[in-house]
Formats: structure tokens, C-alpha cells, sequence
């Protein structure tokens, strides 16, 4: 069934987006929650006259993704969790732990949109994060992992971040 959404439905589109989907989705899902309307004539019309208005809320979708863009890649984040002594981690990082460390700093990422290398880090050293924003903008965000010191451990979590701003040249230092 051919339909127009009514509203961003995640996984599906954005507004005024016409999707092709199945007849029970659209009957007992999309159009109950008013998600989405039919396709016909009647509605085709009714988006028509919104487009400017849909047009202006992408472009403002796509001007917040490039400054959020542009703030997580001045961050370095740093993770500091207990590892072996040849660097290799008792846990591991993935995207859930890279977006807690991003929302303890202030960035609400979902952890769907985070592709950490490998799907898994498992050792200390540094590497690049993406993540995915809105349409074709993509953060790169490097971070670093470190072992845990004996001293510095920290008693209410397993899992402690820092960030620091980026400096302005990077440097190609390897992980010891």
C-alpha cells in the first residue's frame, strides 16, 4: 500500500515521504497512530502545499547536524576501563559504551547511528568512531582507550571518560 507519512516514523521516513508498505502496517499501525494518510489525490495535493514548509524543516535538520558535526569532531574521548597487562581489555567498548560517554558530555546520540570499529574494541589504544547523523553527514571522533591504574580506579563505575578538545594538529603516535 502506497502511503505519505504524516510524521517522522523512525526506520520508515520523514514527513511527506511516500513509502510503499504493507497493508496490515499501514492499517493496523500507521494510520491508527496517524503516522501516515493514504496516497491519493486528496492528500498528494494537501503535501503539495506543505512542501516549502517540509523543505524548510530538512534544511533545518540538515544545519543541525552539521554543527553538531562540527562539535563532536573537535572532542577526543577518552576511555579509561580495566585492562591486562599486554593492553588487552576485561570488558570491551562498543557503540552503547561510546554513547554514555557522549551523553555524560552532552551529545544525545543514538547508539544505532555509532559504528565502532570491528563492531567491538577489545584493547587499549586509539582509534577513529563514526557516526552517522542526518542524511549523508557522518562524524569521525577519535578515541582513545586506556588501561585503568591501579590508583586512579574509580569506585562508582566501571567505566570513566574524559574528553579533551582535539588539538590542532593530530598526531600520529602509536599506542605502547
Amino acid at each position: 500500500m502506497k502511503v505519505i507519512l504524516n510524521e517522522d516514523v523512525k526506520h520508515l521516513g520523514e514527513l511527506g515521504d511516500v513509502k510503499m508498505v504493507a497493508n496490515g502496517y499501514a492499517r493496523n499501525y500507521l494510520f491508527p497512530r496517524n503516522l501516515a494518510v493514504p496516497y491519493n489525490d486528496m492528500t498528494v495535493a494537501y503535501f503539495e502545499g506543505k512542501k516549502a514548509e517540509i523543505e524548510a524543516r530538512k534544511e533545518q535538520k540538515r544545519k543541525d547536524s552539521a554543527s553538531l558535526k562540527e562539535k563532536l569532531e573537535s572532542q577526543v574521548l577518552t576511555i579509561v576501563m580495566p585492562a591486562g597487562a599486554n593492553g588487552k581489555l576485561y570488558g570491551a567498548v562498543t557503540n552503547l559504551t561510546v554513547a554514555e560517554v557522549l551523553a555524560k558530555n552532552g551529545f544525545e546520540v543514538e547508539r544505532k547511528k555509532i559504528e565502532v570499529p570491528g563492531l567491538t574494541i577489545k584493547s587499549v589504544g586509539k582509534y577513529t568512531v563514526t557516526i552517522r547523523l542526518y542524511e549523508a553527514a557522518v562524524a569521525e571522533i577519535a578515541l582513545e582507550v586506556k588501561p585503568q591504574d591501579e590508583e586512579n580506579k574509580p569506585s562508582d563505575s566501571k567505566i570513566s571518560a574524559k574528553t579533551e578538545e582535539a588539538p590542532a594538529e593530530a598526531s600520529e603516535e602509536k599506542a605502547e
